[in-house]
């Protein structure tokens, strides 16, 4: 089964430079990295928790108590849930503006409203969690001047340990932004 979530559309596969944006459909929204391995991996761990839940819902239900099952079977789903969330947690493009995708909410913004992508060295948060250390972040600031929240950062769960590939994501998110920004769509 394909996981378009999980790919990154071939953009780092192409041998051409000078033609980093090929794209088929530019109006599909698309991540411009792949996800990185703590991402995966955490998500494969709640994948596998909830396989045990599921597991102990099949049991609970022949059992007799459907009350349980019930229960058990909305607590397995929210898990599962959670797993395809945090895959598809990042930054997002398209030929109308840029994403962000987080665990509980999701944010989009028209390239007409920003002014600037831009590379800047800053604390940042270690995997999500609040512990800081001194990293890099990919932010963006709105036309008016208004700084709009970090994009990505090299020490978040897809780029900690993988410096090339953040590097990589931040050409492509600056190249999405150079071709449509001035582009009215």
């Amino acid at each position: 089964m394909p996981l378009p979530f999980l790919t990154a559309d071939g953009a780092f596969d192409a041998q051409d430079d000078d033609a980093p944006l090929d794209h088929d459909d530019r109006d599909r929204w698309r991540r411009p990295y792949r996800p990185g391995p703590w991402r995966v991996a955490g998500s494969a761990l709640l994948l596998l928790l909830s396989a045990f839940m599921l597991l102990a819902t099949m049991i609970i239900a022949f059992t007799g108590a459907w009350a349980g099952a019930a229960v058990c079977l909305v607590a397995a789903l929210g898990v599962i849930g959670t797993a395809l969330r945090i895959l598809m947690a990042g930054v997002w493009v398209s030929r109308t503006g840029l994403r962000r995708v987080g665990l509980l909410r999701t944010r989009s913004i028209a390239w007409s409203e920003v002014g600037e992508v831009r590379t800047v060295q800053q604390p940042v948060r270690w995997l999500g969690l609040p512990r800081t250390v001194q990293g890099q972040a990919l932010t963006a600031a709105g036309r008016d001047g208004a700084e709009l929240p970090v994009l990505l950062t090299d020490h978040n769960a897809d780029f900690l340990s993988r410096a090339e590939a953040f590097d990589r994501a931040v050409d492509m998110v600056a190249a999405w932004a150079d071709e449509h920004r001035a582009v009215p769509v």
